[in-house]
């Protein structure tokens, strides 16, 4: 049995009453991003990247866009250490970037550190201890005026280290595991290593704010970082930070309010890989934004790339269902879905929209590289009329009439539900073909040639049928009617022609084709559908004719 007893809140509220925050409805402008990819996100990997791969992803996150990246724990192995040396020595860091280093308050660690980052033409020196309630009491079994020490000793070596290494250097400190420590303490201690860091309009200083666990409901976590805000020293030379985790499934809302409570960047990595639950997921954050017509200056134009680097770089695998990035996210199966989405975007096409507002789809699929026939509409046994016709009509350019289009999808309903899979647009294509498009007979047309004379259509017509060609005349109110009374004529069935619809659509060499369809309705009141395809207007719709015809005959598709 699960015993939610020997749980208890481990956070601590605000002590002022900071909610600022909710006064504000959106995010106004992006933060400055810094990736952790290379470092947080590679500790996570169950086999961390090789220094090949480092290279390349780090190459993966300058085409983005990221002018801040924490490269790693130099320190910590040999392969971050050389993967830094690397950077520097073969001058891989563009002049408007920054790469970032972690190390704990440590003093050999520190040393290391600064001699991994020799001559690094901007560097962000990262220290950071440990300041919860949890850590201080089980971990390090020290009192807060000893764990700030700790935080004042690191702030001093790091400092003096800055003037005795060539380099450009910057400095970031974190209050470890802010989120089960006391607002109050944890700004002691933030404050404590300003006055020794002296930030100034040349020194801006980048303080922290690790949730390192989520621990409280977002808003509780925007309510500290308010505080923090707004009573840290110094206040207009320091860069507040943000560097949340996933641990309750709420690191975007954490973010979001807490960029709303005064924040000025945020620590994450692409897809939310990280320790535990993860990271913050920039994409997701990004993405955001974006939707709300805000550019995130990082460049997502093209996320299928993204994620093919990403896992082959990582091992790892985009989930699905991942906002904005996994490879569902924009996909429609629902019949219903389809219909509004089919409508939508022909709305938008026929009234030249340049505002997004499409039913069901948040953002347009083509800004952030995917397409609408492949990732939006797909075809299962859910699908319905409207998103199989819009298939064939963007994919293909066969616009069909709308009883036909019903016909056609309960085609691939029925093909979809037997075989227990989702129908690719190319094999709906072929259900049409197969099923519609110059539909094969007994019986063809060889030649036909018209004559107009007052208000009707006379037509001579050769008809073709096991070997034998039987040339005739036909009338008719227009050139279809007269080909469709020749057909009786020459058969003898009879047929009601209901439906008649055609366009023109590109062909081969940028030759216009014309598409032609037609509903024929037999004596007992069965619809035959036929479509025909011919640069000839007439010899289309004869075709289509012929097809539908055809499948009456045969009982193609009653």
């Amino acid at each position: 049995m699960m015993n939610a007893s020997k749980y208890k809140i481990g956070y601590f509220p605000s002590p002022e009453k900071s909610n600022k925050w909710v006064e504000r409805d959106h995010i106004e402008k992006p933060p400055v991003w810094c990736s952790v990819d290379m470092r947080d996100g590679n500790q996570s990997l169950i086999i961390p990247m090789s220094l090949e791969e480092k290279i390349e992803y780090y190459k993966v996150l300058l085409d983005v866009g990221f002018k801040e990246i924490e490269v790693g724990f130099p320190a910590a192995s040999d392969t971050e250490y050389e993967f830094l040396r690397t950077l520097i020595d073969k001058n891989m860091i563009p002049s408007d970037v920054s790469v970032q280093v972690l190390t704990q308050c440590r003093e050999h660690i520190i040393r290391k550190t600064f001699e991994a980052c020799k001559g690094a033409p901007s560097a962000i020196i990262h220290f950071y201890n440990s300041v919860s309630v949890a850590q201080r009491n089980q971990v390090f079994k020290k009192s807060k005026d000893e764990i700030k020490q700790i935080a004042i000793d690191g702030a001093k070596l790091v400092k003096k280290l800055s003037t005795e290494y060539e380099g450009n250097f910057r400095f970031e400190y974190s209050p470890e595991s802010f989120t089960g420590t006391e607002p109050e303490y944890a700004l002691e201690v933030c404050n404590a290593v300003l006055d020794i860091l002296e930030p100034s309009a040349t020194n801006n200083v980048i303080i922290n704010l690790p949730a390192t666990v989520e621990m409280s409901l977002p808003h509780i976590y925007a309510s500290q970082v308010e505080y923090m805000s707004r009573n840290l020293k110094y206040r207009e030379f320091v860069t507040l930070s943000l560097h949340p985790h996933n641990d309750r499934g709420t690191s975007v809302a954490d973010t979001e309010l807490a960029l709303l409570a005064g924040a000025d960047r945020v620590e994450g990595t692409l897809f939310g890989n990280g320790e535990r639950t993860g990271n913050v997921d920039i994409i997701t954050l990004a993405m955001n934004m974006y939707a709300h017509g805000v550019d995130p200056k990082l460049d997502f134009s093209d996320i299928p790339y993204l994620v093919d680097k990403y896992e082959k770089c990582t091992r790892m695998n985009v989930y699905a269902r991942a906002p904005y990035a996994g490879s569902l996210v924009f996909a429609a199966f629902s019949g219903s879905h389809q219909d509004a989405i089919a409508k939508g975007m022909k709305y938008r096409s026929k009234n030249k929209l340049n505002e997004w507002s499409v039913p069901y789809i948040p953002i347009d699929p083509k800004d952030i590289g995917r397409t609408y026939d492949s990732d939006v509409i797909r075809v299962n046994s859910q699908s319905g009329k409207g998103g199989i016709g819009y298939l064939l009509e963007y994919t293909y350019g066969y616009i069909l009439p709308p009883k036909m289009r019903e016909h056609l999808s309960y085609l691939c309903k029925g093909i979809s539900d037997r075989e227990h899979k989702e129908l690719k647009p190319e094999e709906v294509l072929k259900i049409f073909t197969d099923n519609y498009l110059n539909v094969d007979g007994n019986i063809s047309v060889t030649d036909f040639d018209f004559m107009r004379e007052n208000n009707s259509v006379k037509i001579n017509i050769s008809f073709m049928q096991n070997g034998i060609e039987t040339e005739l005349e036909g009338e008719g109110n227009g050139s279809l009617s007269a080909v469709s009374n020749a057909l009786k004529a020459y058969t003898g069935d009879n047929y009601l022609l209901q439906v008649f619809t055609q366009h023109s659509m590109q062909g081969e060499d940028s030759q216009s084709v014309a598409a032609s369809y037609i509903g024929i309705e037999n004596d007992k009141g069965e619809m035959f559908w036929g479509a025909g395809t011919d640069t000839d207007i007439i010899k289309a719709s004869t075709n289509a004719l012929l097809s539908a015809y055809n499948n009456m005959t045969k009982g193609g598709n009653d």
